[in-house]
């Protein structure tokens, strides 16, 4: 559950960030391009914890299904941010795509981590 506080963290703070020195236009979109990748992320950490305390040998498996949920969530997010929500796609594009990189960089650190810090 750690690393979800971190990943919450870091994006809640760094949003705080953008807002404060963000002009006040920007900020729905930078909101919204940061809660599609932190709740992928924060899930997909969850499903990976669960299933290393479970067996820890299914963690691949979880992570090959949890990219193809993704593929589509990912899909259908962008495409209702986009048109229905009819949001400024730089700003929302800029936003999601650091949240993203970022988030997941933080996934892999803590996916070393687990995996390294397991028993042999």
């Amino acid at each position: 559950m750690k690393p979800v506080a971190w990943m919450v963290g870091a994006s809640v703070a760094s949003w705080m960030l953008i807002r404060a020195t963000a002009a006040s236009a920007a900020h729905p979109e930078a909101l919204l391009g940061m809660l599609g990748p932190l709740v992928s992320a924060c899930a997909t950490w969850l499903a990976i914890d669960t299933a290393h305390r479970a067996a820890p040998q299914r963690v691949t498996a979880v992570m090959i299904g949890g990219f193809a949920v993704k593929m589509v969530f990912f899909g259908v997010y962008v495409a209702v941010m986009l048109r229905w929500l009819d949001l400024r796609a730089v700003p929302f594009v800029v936003s999601f795509t650091g949240y993203f990189i970022a988030l997941y960089a933080m996934e892999a650190l803590f996916l070393r981590r687990l995996t390294f810090a397991a028993p042999r």
